[in-house]
């Protein structure tokens, strides 16, 4: 992996690590989140370098679905860490409904990615 490629993968985890604290904090008060919700954010930072390298072979990938499954499993475990880690701060937190809307909203924004993002013919 090239430096630009790591560079790129933690800043991106540290940028979404920082909108989720701000989210939460927003929703929640940042006084009131627990100590366990700041830890989950460090979570992120290898959450992004392993499946970084998804992303240059889907950039590259001729055929949609397929495109669109790299897509997917790029972004499956740092969208779950903040999703997830989010959901459960609410006291009305239901896991199967957190688990739907992830699993919808990593379908849709794959299938997203992989039409705007298809290779140059």
């Amino acid at each position: 992996m090239n430096a630009a490629i790591l560079r790129t993968a933690l800043i991106t985890g540290v940028v979404i690590a920082a909108v989720n604290i701000l989210f939460a904090a927003l929703d929640y008060g940042l006084d009131t989140l627990p100590p366990w919700f700041y830890l989950a954010q460090l979570l992120l930072l290898p959450a992004m370098l392993l499946p970084i390298r998804y992303f240059p072979q889907a950039a590259v990938t001729r055929e949609f679905l397929p495109r669109a499954a790299l897509y997917a499993m790029g972004w499956a475990v740092p969208y779950a860490i903040y999703k997830f880690a989010h959901d459960a701060l609410s006291p009305a937190f239901q896991p199967a409904a957190s688990l739907a809307s992830y699993l919808i909203t990593v379908a849709v924004f794959s299938l997203l990615f992989a039409a705007i993002r298809r290779p140059a013919r």
